[in-house]
């Protein structure tokens, strides 16, 4: 293996790709005739959003662009920058201009930019003063502002597979910045990279000078897990990842898919999402797509929420594991939360209906002169504890059945009970009023 130069230059900038032919990885963009590819061979650069997870080559794309049109090429940090870069970067693009030249402005992490420091490209945008290139982890459609989404194209970047992971770590070996790498030992390395070419250049990198010092000829996986530590996954807590993988885990409950429900809920565990969370979703779960087709299940998410705050990691967790596995398994049924949704349009695009005075609470005398609670009919008196007959929505609202059990779980006794109840209604008449209908 090579001596480290004493003006090191990281890896990742050293293994940077320098054509369109040697970036490794999105051929769904970059393969011939696919969309990115084309737009370089077209000979005119265009506005466009990069968004992918981190390490996936959004950087290195957009350099290539600039090298590819022969661009002037200016990179803000978002994270950093603010409306002064963001004139700098108009001063330098007006001054390449004036000499001929064409500007790309990339702007790393685009979505950190507030929406007037998003707006305030727009007119450079329109005037083709420069080219703009955004880069962002998280979805463009709510973090980037619509006008200048308007303006640009979406190009959407995959993490990287496990065969361009490994082509990667062969790249670095043959550019002698590693010693040989035992099998297994690679294969732990792509997978502790989750996709992401930064982080596994960074780690081969870690690694290198490592085995250097200590004079290693190969690195075996028994080595690595000494020097690596625990392998922890790559999880965005607040960003695209995190919101996709709840709604996986989400799905596969409703799907009824135990193995998946468990599979994702690890997943959160391991990328650190906080418990409580998962358990305050598990109990939105129980309630949305299962309801009384199961009612324990609510009970239950209940209390393993209860048990994790009481026990906290990692024990408190296998009663969140214990629940997933129950819910998925569980009849499902979405009647009432739909039931819900229905009854608050309702409402909130239907009048103000009295209610009815034999419905009304009637504590005083004035109240019970006024005829309050008058006729109203005390179920617990009546026959099977049932008022048959008796309604008790507003005065002339028909009953819109809202409610539709399904025939699942708790709902089958539940519709049964149901039918019941309205055939006794349709059976009996009050003496006040005609036979319900």
């Amino acid at each position: 293996m090579k001596s480290t130069p004493s003006h090191h230059q990281p890896l990742a900038e050293r293994l940077r790709p320098k054509t369109l032919a040697e970036v490794i990885g999105q051929q769904q963009l970059l393969g011939e005739g696919m969309a990115l590819r084309m737009a370089f061979e077209s000979g005119q650069p265009h506005s466009c959003i990069l968004w992918g997870p981190p390490g996936t080559g959004k950087t290195t794309i957009a350099r290539l662009m600039a090298d590819a049109f022969d661009a002037h090429f200016i990179t803000i940090a978002a994270v950093l920058g603010g409306v002064k870069d963001i004139r700098e970067a108009v001063e330098k693009a007006q001054l390449a201009q004036e000499q001929g030249r064409r500007t790309i402005v990339f702007v790393d992490e685009v979505h950190r930019f507030n929406k007037s420091q998003q707006d305030a490209f727009l007119p450079h945008v329109e005037s083709g003063l420069f080219t703009f290139i955004g880069a962002t982890t998280e979805n463009p459609s709510f973090e980037v502002n619509s006008a200048l989404l308007s303006r640009a194209a979406v190009y959407v970047l995959q993490p990287l597979s496990h065969a361009d992971l490994m082509q990667i770590i062969e790249r670095a070996q043959a550019a002698g910045a590693l010693p040989r790498i035992e099998a297994l030992a690679a294969e732990r390395l792509v997978a502790y990279a989750d996709g992401d070419a930064r982080r596994l250049l960074n780690t081969l990198e870690t690694l290198a000078v490592a085995a250097n010092q200590q004079e290693l000829p190969e690195v075996t996986d028994a080595w690595l897990l000494k020097v690596l530590g625990e392998r922890m996954r790559r999880y965005d807590k607040g960003g695209e990842q995190f919101y996709d993988t709840i709604s996986a885990l989400h799905k596969s409950v409703r799907g009824s898919d135990p193995d998946a429900a468990l599979y994702w809920l690890v997943r959160m565990l391991d990328g650190g999402v906080d418990p409580r969370y998962l358990g305050r979703r598990l109990i939105r779960m129980a309630s949305e797509d299962i309801g009384l087709a199961d009612p324990r299940a609510l009970r239950l998410a209940l209390d393993a929420t209860e048990v994790y705050e009481r026990l906290g990691s990692p024990e408190g967790e296998l009663a969140l594991a214990e629940c997933v596995v129950y819910l998925a398994v569980a009849a499902k049924s979405n009647a009432v939360y739909k039931a819900f949704k229905e009854v608050k349009a309702f409402v909130k695009d239907d009048g103000t209906r009295p209610v009815p005075m034999r419905l009304r609470n009637a504590p005083t005398r004035l109240m019970k002169d006024l005829d309050y609670g008058k006729g109203y009919r005390y179920a617990h008196d009546e026959e099977g504890g049932f008022a048959a007959g008796e309604t008790y929505l507003p005065d002339g609202m028909k009953s819109p059945g809202f409610y539709r059990p399904v025939e699942r779980g708790m709902e089958i006794r539940i519709a049964e009970k149901l039918r019941q109840l309205r055939q006794l209604n349709r059976e009996s008449v009050r003496p006040d009023k005609p036979a319900v209908a």
